[in-house]
């Protein structure tokens, strides 16, 4: 269920919200809006593919629908006093129900979900980490993320096109946050913000132990980046080459990047 493609540098690419696979049985339980899948990172596994050799990725073809595998399994909130979706999401990012009536996901299906779809993500996500740190010593991982690039519900205004997720500089060492805000900061064209909405999933929180050589870094793209932003959601070549020149940098310096 996991898709898994190893390299043998101290890269790890994460992708939780790529996929767009719902099984029937939670699929006939989703109304109109929740079965347009909205939400979905469109596009990023595609927008990542070919960028630097031999680096490691791990996926999950499970749509967020079914369970968000950057949310905390507890279900603990990542930005408390905010909007927000949860573990197993009942909205979507526009605040509207995804369930039909009295079809919204009990605890004990939610316990399902997260030992069948979200267990397994982190299983393969947290081996592969540990197999290149025993090879280097250290491990990176980036999260790859996009979304709409204006949600009233979730944020005011215009989200900036680069948005650097550390949590405030917990999660990695500060040259990898350095470098990375200066390659955006200077794609010419681009808007950029460092720990912005956005400063990391559970994701980033959870593996980003500096001290034990774990770093880890998100980024959440606009989608107006690289695509259309309504349905049905067209992937954009031109603007998505130029967006790829500037990943390949971050990627390639990530990948070259190391402790000493």
């Amino acid at each position: 269920m996991i898709e898994v493609t190893q390299g043998n540098s101290p890269l790890v690419l994460g992708l939780p919200h790529t996929g767009t696979d719902v099984p029937p049985e939670i699929w006939e339980t989703l109304n109109e809006t929740g079965q347009a899948l909205a939400d979905t990172d469109w596009h990023i596994h595609d927008l990542y593919a070919g960028l630097v050799e031999n680096i490691t990725t791990v996926r999950t073809p499970v749509h967020r629908y079914v369970i968000d595998v950057n949310r905390d399994p507890a279900g603990v909130s990542l930005y408390p006093g905010q909007n927000t979706t949860t573990l197993c999401p009942t909205t979507d990012f526009d605040g509207l129900p995804i369930y039909r009536e009295g079809m919204a996901p009990d605890e004990a299906e939610i316990t399902r979900r997260r030992d069948s779809y979200h267990a397994p993500y982190h299983a393969a996500l947290e081996a592969e980490l540990q197999r290149v740190k025993d090879i280097h010593g250290f491990a990176v991982l980036y999260d790859c993320h996009s979304i709409r690039s204006h949600i009233p519900f979730l944020f005011d205004d215009v989200l900036p096109d680069f948005n650097i997720g550390t949590n405030l500089g917990e999660t990695c060492a500060p040259g990898i946050e350095n470098e990375t805000y200066e390659i955006c900061r200077n794609a010419e064209g681009y808007t950029h913000i460092l720990n912005g909405r956005f400063k990391g999933g559970w994701t980033t929180r959870h593996y980003g132990r500096p001290a034990e050589n774990l770093h880890a870094i998100q980024m959440e793209l606009a989608q107006s980046t690289y695509m259309t932003e309504v349905a049905p959601w067209d992937y954009l070549p031109a603007k998505a080459d130029a967006l790829r020149a500037h990943l390949t940098d971050i990627l390639t310096m990530l990948k070259q990047w190391s402790p000493v």
